[in-house]
């Protein structure tokens, strides 16, 4: 895989699961600094200490809530200030809720909003501070969308509407952008053994061994598998590739 030697990075969710592993790995990769955000400061600063010992990368942390549009644009600003640049962009950062009986007639309206603030209205908040930033041509994003991206989720909605809204977001961004040379890509992540698919667990939206059992491979994928495949797409090698929704450990096709 081609080094990013030289690059910036904003990273949200980076506080665990794979917005942490894609930290560490940008960082393996040769990226100069990442600019890391979570509303989980002492798991940011876990974060941190893994990159520190993954490579010679500038690490700086900041405490943002994605679904707060000056707050995004504030961090994004700084970063820019930070370091003089920006290449790229991860965004991670997203929530599961319910509780495994709740339906479109029962769901909160407190609860819908606050899905699709942060797993959908953040995405279009940080896209929306970083691009102008961008190197053109050589800008790229990747999206964290889901495989509930591609098919509903019963007693889930609101997730599955919000993982639907990144694909068509981040579609109709790099259709606007490519001509500049900017790429943006969506991974749609299978289950992945990470802190929010066990909250989801332990709420009763999932189950690890059914949902393992029906998956192509047999089993959970983990936050670094996931993450090379988001980290190709920063990379040179991924050049003409652009608008693509990337599954890892997908579901068999009903």
């Amino acid at each position: 895989m081609s080094s990013l030697e030289g690059r910036v990075y904003t990273v949200t969710g980076a506080a665990s699961g794979i917005g942490q592993a894609v930290a560490v790995r940008l960082v393996e990769l040769g990226a100069a600094g990442l600019a890391l955000s979570d509303v989980n400061m002492g798991n940011l600063e876990k974060t941190k200490a893994l990159c520190d010992s993954a490579g010679k990368a500038k690490i700086v942390l900041s405490r943002v809530d994605v679904s707060d549009p000056a707050q995004v644009e504030k961090w994004v600003d700084d970063t820019v200030r930070e370091f003089g640049r920006l290449d790229g962009a991860a965004n991670v950062a997203g929530i599961a809720g319910g509780d495994g009986e709740t339906t479109c007639a029962t769901i909160k309206q407190e609860d819908w909003d606050k899905m699709l603030a942060v797993n959908l209205n953040g995405v279009m908040f940080c896209m929306r501070a970083q691009l102008p930033h961008l190197p053109r041509p050589g800008g790229s994003i990747v999206n964290v969308s889901s495989t509930s991206g591609l098919r509903g989720l019963p007693h889930n909605a609101a997730y599955a509407t919000s993982k639907f809204g990144v694909v068509g977001l981040t579609e109709s961004a790099a259709g606007e952008f490519g001509r500049q040379g900017i790429r943006i890509n969506a991974l749609l992540p299978g289950p992945i053994d990470t802190p929010i698919f066990r909250d989801g667990e332990a709420k009763g939206l999932f189950n690890s061994e059914i949902t393992s059992a029906a998956t192509c491979l047999g089993r959970m994928g983990q936050p670094h598998e996931v993450a090379k495949v988001l980290c190709f797409m920063m990379t040179d090698d991924s050049s003409y590739v652009t608008g693509g929704m990337f599954c890892v450990l997908c579901l068999p096709p009903p």
